[in-house]
């Protein structure tokens, strides 16, 4: 299962992509927006990245005018490695090297032709291992170094405040 979201921004290409998905028969999740109306791309990114993260859903695809805020946002959820990718080459390598989870789109920036085609890539990548699994564990414990010195300094906190 695929989630996909976006923001206003985003909500045409969203649209393709989700047409495209089910066409190709891949389960997919739409997270929002609903429609063109303003709408912040942080509450998309968090709930496509939440879902990934929850194994609700394997990947995300999140979508805005550039890709940059989305892809900002889903990155701070524990477990995500979302890619902002503007060509199928780097949508290649996000997967095969990095093991990206979310992709991050910008509609403002790549025509539906292309989106397209970064989304096929993306979704046909698996990821390569080998020399590869050691630098996505080292991003792993980046992550868990600072999730445990936040763990440490809530508690400071807790014991100063008492």
């Amino acid at each position: 299962m695929i989630a996909v979201g976006s923001d206003h921004a985003g909500f045409r290409l969203k649209g393709i992509i989700l047409d495209f998905l089910r066409q190709r028969g891949v389960p997919c999740r739409d997270l929002g927006t609903t429609g063109t109306d303003a709408a912040d791309y942080p509450d998309f990114a968090r709930a496509v990245a939440e879902a990934v993260r929850r194994g609700e859903c394997s990947r995300g695809i999140v979508i805005c005018g550039t890709g940059i805020g989305t892809s900002i946002a889903a990155n701070k959820v524990p477990g995500i490695r979302a890619a902002l990718c503007a060509d199928p080459y780097s949508a290649r390598m996000s997967r095969e090297h990095n093991d990206a989870n979310v992709l991050c789109l910008g509609e403002r920036v790549v025509g539906p032709g292309l989106a397209l085609a970064i989304v096929e890539t993306w979704l046909e990548a698996e990821f390569t291992g080998g020399r590869h699994r050691r630098r996505v564990d080292k991003i792993a414990a980046i992550e868990r170094d600072y999730a445990s010195e936040h763990a440490t300094l809530e508690g400071a906190g807790d014991r100063r405040s008492g």
